[in-house]
């Protein structure tokens, strides 16, 4: 399992860098997997997502991603 996470990480790092060089626009990057039907998965295999962030994509990026979707990101309040 470990050698698994190793090379899940190469990966992410390998497509960091081609991203980086591509768009000197990418300021950040948001992580994560959907691990489960709660969690969002629809097919169940292993994948990862990283997703190139920029700033000023959303109005406040505390959170992550979940504000990328209007009106759904405030757990906060109860949202």
């Amino acid at each position: 399992m470990a050698f698994v996470l190793l090379v899940i990480n190469q990966l992410i790092e390998s497509q960091k860098e081609f991203l980086d060089k591509s768009d000197p626009s990418i300021d950040g990057y948001n992580i994560g997997m959907n691990c489960g039907e709660t969690a969002g998965q629809t097919i169940f295999h292993c994948h990862v997502h990283l997703i190139p962030r920029r700033k000023g994509d959303v109005e406040n990026p505390r959170g992550g991603v979940r504000h990328v979707i209007a009106g759904k990101g405030h757990y906060e309040d109860g949202k």
